[in-house]
């Protein structure tokens, strides 16, 4: 028998910390206060404590130069993946509405 295992959902804070602070050799500090946020906010984010807000979006994309939807669907992807992850049983008894009708 072959098992599968799947990653975890990754978070949007570890992207932001690996993809963004370290190669950049940012702090989330610094990129708190060039964004006028609380410091705190970015550092509970790069320890994946706390989800991106659509505000921290908007913040981070004009920042980096990317959109404000690219950080939001970090966000999504991860509440999606971790969320399903918790519901998939209940989730594989729902029937599509094609096979309720066709019967």
């Amino acid at each position: 028998m072959t098992t599968t295992s799947r990653l975890s959902p990754i978070h949007p804070g570890e992207i932001f910390r690996e993809e963004f602070l370290v190669p950049m050799g940012l702090t989330a500090y610094g990129v708190a206060r060039a964004c006028g946020i609380p410091r705190t906010r970015l550092e509970r984010l790069a320890r994946a404590e706390t989800p991106i807000t659509a505000d921290t979006a908007l913040r981070l994309a004009k920042f980096f130069g990317t959109s404000a939807a690219f950080w939001m669907n970090l966000q999504a992807r991860f509440d999606l993946e971790r969320r399903g992850d918790e519901v998939m049983a209940e989730i594989e008894r729902i029937k599509p509405i094609a096979e309720t009708q066709a019967a």
